[in-house]
């Protein structure tokens, strides 16, 4: 899917740079190139997973605890 933004009349480049970086960021692609720009095994992919997905329980389990 390509990408468009239009570049207004008499805007700065920085503001124009800085509106397209958002841009690539919502898309996605940049963080889709940094997936892709090393090749990673399958198990180390799945325990990067389990990881995270651990991670995000200890979290919550964190907020949840100073809450009460």
């Amino acid at each position: 899917m390509p990408l468009k933004m239009r570049v207004h009349d008499r805007e700065p480049i920085a503001l124009a740079l800085r509106r397209f970086k958002k841009l690539l960021e919502r898309s996605g692609i940049q963080k889709e190139l940094r997936k892709r720009k090393y090749y990673e095994k399958p198990c180390e992919a799945r325990r990067r997973a389990e990881l995270r997905r651990l991670s995000s329980i200890r979290k919550a389990r964190q907020g949840t605890a100073g809450k009460k």
